[in-house]
């Protein structure tokens, strides 16, 4: 017996309904009984020639750029098929649009009902990837469930619904995605800017003096510190309001993040205040995810750093901080040292000792502070991307759920 649902209006008010203002009901049925699901096989790479095809395999869900080919015949798959991962850590990823010859961890879902249109079946597949996944089958590694599958149930409403909706999904993933190639624009555009800057592009270059971290420290005893070991703080003794007490989580993707900040008491700050941090100190994670880094803001409230990193306070009338860590974390000649010098420090782990000998070409002062003025910049514009970002995101999950959620 069938089951029937209704599909609602979407609301936006500053441009009007995202959908029609007639409710419509859709029926629901069985996935196996609109398409046949065809498993591929392993083929033989060959080179490219005229007479060769298209070998896809998982890697070319994702739109990868390595296309393979081979000579051999088996499961072909066409642009309007869908392609969903089989077996592997992916399994139940699902991707369209695409011709060849599907490999061994791939299964093509070809359409055998006239009334589904197979954009309409790739954003359902796709808002169930949860599901699907939840109930993959095998131990050490994971297949789609056949069964769970076929018996998937998916709403059925007239075709040209189905393609209105695919139409309206298109234009929303089209957002996001086009807020995260202009993220990846911007960090290219800074890359490119420090090279310009300071790469052997400048022959200025040559003439610039290579100082060791220890050499643009401050000259103070305890410039340069980790975080209290052993005894000195205990996880018990962690608070729920208090001091600051600043760890990975906090400079794990190269730049502060206040995010899972733990505290201490006043009480207990006194006996460690020698490890407090301040604005613009140098942070470089030196256990688990080490060599990360960022700088701590200018806002930062009274805060120590944890055993788990290093601070370092710089000579801000040699460096400019933000220069210092760009470096650290984006330039490879500075990140192929750091690992050299720690014989693989970067996965193993670093110490005070390693990082006061990294060396780094300095420039003048001026021209460190243009590089930060123009980071500042683009950095900014990054803010604001990630804010859209998030709002297409949320726009498009939202709308996978309003016209696939289980009611």
């Amino acid at each position: 017996m069938h089951k029937w649902r209704v599909f609602k209006p979407i609301e936006n008010t500053s441009k009007g309904k995202l959908f029609d203002d007639q409710l419509f009901m859709s029926k629901k049925i069985k996935l196996g009984d609109v398409v046949k699901i065809s498993k591929g096989k392993k083929h033989a790479e060959t080179p490219y020639s005229e007479s060769s095809k298209r070998y896809i395999q998982i890697e070319d869900l994702s739109n990868s750029i390595n296309e393979k080919f081979t000579d051999e015949n088996g499961v072909e798959v066409n642009k309007d098929d869908v392609i969903i991962a089989w077996d592997g850590a992916n399994a139940g990823k699902v991707g369209s649009n695409l011709e060849g010859v599907i490999g061994s961890t791939l299964a093509r879902l070809r359409i055998i009902n006239n009334d589904l249109n197979h954009d309409f079946l790739f954003r359902f597949l796709n808002s169930k990837f949860d599901l699907i996944k939840s109930q993959r089958t095998g131990a050490t590694i994971p297949h789609v469930s056949g069964e769970a599958l076929r018996n998937l149930q998916i709403p059925l409403p007239n075709l040209q619904t189905q393609k209105h909706i695919a139409s309206i999904l298109d234009k929303a993933d089209a957002l996001r995605q086009q807020n995260r190639q202009l993220l990846a624009h911007y960090d290219a555009l800074l890359q490119s800017t420090f090279i310009e800057m300071f790469g052997e592009i400048n022959t200025d270059s040559t003439n610039w003096p290579v100082l060791k971290i220890e050499e643009i420290a401050e000259e103070k005893k305890g410039s340069m510190r980790t975080g209290p070991f052993g005894s000195d703080l205990l996880h018990s003794e962690f608070v729920d309001d208090g001091v600051f007490v600043l760890g990975i989580d906090n400079v794990v993707n190269n730049r502060f993040e206040w995010d899972r900040l733990r505290y201490i008491s006043l009480e207990k700050y006194e006996k460690l205040n020698r490890y407090t941090v301040k604005p613009g100190d140098l942070l470089i994670s030196i256990m688990a995810t080490v060599g990360r880094v960022a700088i701590v803001p200018e806002e930062m409230p009274l805060a120590i750093n944890s055993k788990h990193l290093a601070a370092i306070s710089l000579d801000r009338d040699k460096v400019e901080p933000i220069f210092i860590a760009y470096n650290l974390h984006s330039n490879p000649e500075v990140v192929k040292q750091i690992t050299a010098g720690g014989r693989g420090a970067i996965m193993t782990g670093l110490n005070l000792g390693l990082i006061r000998k990294i060396g780094l070409k300095i420039p003048p002062l001026a021209l460190q502070k243009h590089f930060v003025k123009i980071s500042e910049k683009i950095e900014s514009q990054k803010e604001q991307t990630k804010k859209s970002l998030a709002e297409s995101e949320s726009l498009f999950q939202g709308l996978l759920s309003t016209y696939f959620g289980d009611n």
